[in-house]
């Protein structure tokens, strides 16, 4: 048994001793995190810490009350059952309780490597060496090291413990005012390279110099895998959620051929190179979850609340996050991909044969006529979750495209574009071969995104208006 999870059964035995007629669950986080921060091609700042968090859910009465805190003494989580206790009995009515998850196995895959786990500020400083040394340009950025581990009980039964580790590199390279990026994030230190991601931060640096101004307008794109993470981002938090789904406010429709057929959307806790866990925040086991396929849409992710908000076949698609519905977010996945070009879902026989070509970002370049390859989107803000209509800016390199061929640097451009209709039937021109596994602002996971060839988008201005 791990430490996490005595600590979880430690606090549901003081809730036992309380008397209360309750249903408990907690959930105990630790996290150990090694950071090592660069700017002006010097490290600034090494950061080593470690942080365990429990969080007590009770339901009594028809009410409902959650708790959390940092302190695992005795004395701290006495206080915890002890508030929780107090706040349940105040609580307003909760209709909506879900229940307990019951007993069933959670069993996730090799996402846990030890030589991350182990990692030295030492192992990460050579990465952010590697990184400058092959820059050879002012740079800036981190490298990051994580181990997670989490258990779960609750009083029906249910036990389950997992843990992970990633490894993110995150820098950029500047010339003459132009920065060039690369980013990547692994379950292992030793998949990250920072010498090939700082030559191609410097090689983006290089070919940003001088960039021209176009006017605004609808340009055909090629969006590298970095600017696609924005677009899974967004999906993830205002179209897949479950919440926003059984509120209404979701532009997902079952069964409805919302994509373009190119387009297969997964999330995968366990697949290669993403650190996720083998069970949720409510202790649901986690899985694969194909939410369009073929561009048809087939789901979106649940927890064992908007599950039963929907009623009918939903059930929890192991997505609960921890005080997910206290901020707003509900159940969302974390760990999606864009299938790269060749997969399906499964996986097609074709993707390896001899003699079967699939396009690579290069490729999609020299397809496009006339239009722009975008390194990065950000700043993105949802102006309507219904339509998915997002405003934000180009970053970290742009670039007109003529005949197929790079021609010139280009100003950051202002946009606003439905995401949804840039991924409509008939929008998708080609989709990389390949997927890069990026961080994502999501918390705990990994975006699988590969480069995406699409017919428009919708430019509104330069970035300074």
């Amino acid at each position: 048994m791990t430490a996490e999870l005595r600590l979880a059964d430690q606090v549901l035995d003081l809730v036992r001793r309380t008397g209360l007629a309750a249903e408990a669950e907690v959930l105990v986080d630790w996290q150990a995190q090694g950071l090592t921060r660069f700017a002006n091609s010097f490290i600034h700042q090494h950061v080593a810490e470690e942080t365990t968090t429990v969080q007590l859910v009770l339901h009594a009465d028809g009410r409902t009350a959650t708790a959390t805190t940092t302190r695992t003494d005795s004395d701290g989580l006495r206080q915890l059952v002890e508030r929780t206790v107090a706040s349940v009995r105040v609580a307003p009515p909760d209709p909506g309780w879900p229940g307990l998850t019951p007993p069933a196995n959670a069993h996730g895959q090799a996402g846990f490597d030890p030589a991350t786990a182990a990692a030295t500020g030492q192992e990460r400083a050579a990465r952010v060496r590697g990184f400058v040394d092959a820059a050879g340009l002012p740079a800036a950025g981190y490298c990051e090291t994580r181990t997670f581990r989490s258990a779960y009980a609750n009083t029906a039964g249910q036990s389950a413990t997992d843990e992970t580790t990633s490894a993110t590199l995150d820098g950029i390279a500047r010339r003459d005012g132009v920065d060039g990026t690369a980013r990547l994030v692994s379950t292992r230190l030793a998949d990250v390279d920072g010498a090939w991601l700082g030559a191609q931060a410097a090689a983006k640096a290089h070919a940003g110099v001088d960039p021209v101004e176009l006017p605004p307008g609808r340009y055909e794109v090629v969006l590298e895998p970095t600017a696609v993470a924005d677009l899974l981002t967004n999906f993830a938090l205002w179209g897949f959620s479950g919440l926003l789904y059984a509120q209404g406010r979701s532009f997902a429709e079952l069964g409805a051929a919302q994509f373009d057929p190119v387009v297969t959307l997964v999330d995968d806790p366990f697949a290669e190179g993403s650190p996720g866990m083998a069970f949720d925040a409510e202790g649901t086991p986690k899985q694969r979850l194909v939410l369009v396929e073929e561009g048809v849409t087939r789901a979106v992710a649940h927890d064992r609340r908007t599950a039963a908000m929907v009623g009918g076949q939903a059930r929890s698609t192991g997505h609960a996050l921890p005080g997910g519905h206290a901020g707003g977010l509900g159940a969302i996945p974390r760990h999606l991909g864009l299938l790269p070009s060749g997969q399906s879902v499964p996986a097609s026989s074709a993707a390896g044969e001899v003699g079967v070509a699939h396009p690579t970002a290069a490729d999609l370049v020299r397809s496009v006529e006339r239009g722009l390859l975008v390194t990065d989107l950000w700043y993105t803000r949802v102006l309507d979750p219904k339509s998915m209509v997002v405003t934000g800016l180009t970053r970290n390199g742009v670039w007109l495209i003529e005949h197929g061929t790079i021609t010139s640097p280009v100003m950051n451009l202002r946009f606003t574009q439905s995401y949804p209709q840039a991924l409509a039937p008939g929008a998708v021109k080609g989709v990389g071969d390949a997927v890069t596994v990026l961080p994502t602002r999501l918390g705990r996971g990994a975006i699988r995104a590969p480069a995406l060839h699409l017919a428009a988008w919708n430019f509104t201005g330069g970035a300074s208006g």
